[in-house]
């Protein structure tokens, strides 16, 4: 007896087109409600300060780099994209020669930057950095305090509204 009750149920919901009815109501429903489409060249959204995009390379406010080359960032990496290569200044400190990272690997998952002890590598805001050809896409060290020093505001502010999340 229940199976042809559930029968003629179905038979009658398919008969009266009664999902397409609920279709169109909840269609309606929405019809003239205020759109939330953001039109993105236009228009940005807010990014989380904890937002991962390009890398930056951070200096000191004398001008000196903050990698001490203790290559913690390229160990952790799990796609290794870093590259680091460093060598002894005559004080005694090392600093690097070369650090390179190929966002072509690269994975954004922050690891470099959470093991980094100075926080000499931050990921910015930026991830608009679209080019033609690949070579572009490997930075090396003077690309990466390139992009530090001229997103240096941008990147403090961040790493200010981050340290509520530690």
């Amino acid at each position: 007896m229940q199976c042809v009750l559930k029968w003629l149920k179905r038979q009658i919901n398919t008969w009266l087109l009664l999902e397409l009815v609920r279709g169109l109501a909840l269609t309606g429903k929405y019809l003239f409600k205020p759109k939330i489409t953001i039109e993105y060249p236009e228009e940005r959204t807010p990014l989380s300060p904890r937002f991962r995009g390009l890398h930056a390379l951070r200096r000191y406010d004398d001008g000196e780099e903050r990698c001490i080359a203790c290559k913690l960032c390229e160990v952790v990496c799990p796609a290794l994209a870093i590259q680091i290569d460093s060598e002894e200044r005559e004080d005694g400190s090392r600093r690097t020669t070369r650090y390179d990272i190929d966002t072509t690997l690269c994975i954004f998952c922050g690891f470099c930057e959470e093991a980094c002890p100075v926080d000499a590598i931050v990921e910015t805001q930026i991830f608009e950095y679209a080019t033609e050809n690949r070579q572009d896409l490997y930075y090396t060290k003077d690309r990466l305090l390139a992009t530090g020093d001229k997103y240096a505001k941008q990147i403090s502010a961040n790493l200010a509204d981050k340290s509520q999340y530690n």
